[in-house]
């Protein structure tokens, strides 16, 4: 609020209550990462609708969330360290839903088509990876690990290998 020079007051005139303004945050940090998950120019592809082998499928998937953390960590941070679902509104459920969705379904038809294991749901394999990706960067914020390329890949070649690859 000192950086911003306004008063604590003041954000309330915009917002009618905690709720809504950390619905407007969430919704921020939320489109951000779908943003991350997008195709960009320049790039091959985004990971919605992507096509290729399940190993770069899932490639796109872990890179662009290391880019997302690394780049736009104050929303990363929020995402990952708040339990939102106590004051979601009705659109911030919605765009969780949403933004999911097309993970989990392009999991889903990579099962289908015997790609990839199909002794987990797809919702569980994408709460892993997510929960890999956070514990690798909480971990790093508090000292205990160097997140290099080499150690990202390798933890990203450990979950592809444990999660995805197909029996």
């Amino acid at each position: 609020m000192a950086r911003a020079t306004v008063g604590a007051g003041s954000l309330y005139r915009l917002f009618p209550s905690k709720e809504a303004l950390a619905n407007a945050v969430f919704r921020e940090a939320k489109g951000r990462l779908l943003a991350r998950l997008q195709a960009t120019p320049g790039e091959r592809g985004g990971f919605f609708g992507a096509h290729g082998a399940p190993s770069e499928v899932f490639e796109a998937l872990w890179w662009r969330l290391v880019r997302f953390a690394r780049e736009d960590a104050l929303a990363f941070r929020f995402l990952e360290l708040q339990d939102h679902v106590s004051y979601l509104d009705g659109e911030s459920r919605q765009l969780e839903v949403s933004s999911a969705a097309p993970l989990y379904l392009g999991l889903l038809r990579l099962q289908e088509a015997g790609l990839i294991r199909d002794d987990m749901r797809p919702d569980a394999m994408l709460a892993l990876i997510w929960g890999a990706l956070v514990g690798l960067f909480k971990n790093e914020r508090l000292g205990y690990v160097r997140l290099d390329d080499a150690t990202l890949r390798a933890a990203a070649d450990s979950l592809f290998t444990g999660l995805i690859r197909a029996r």
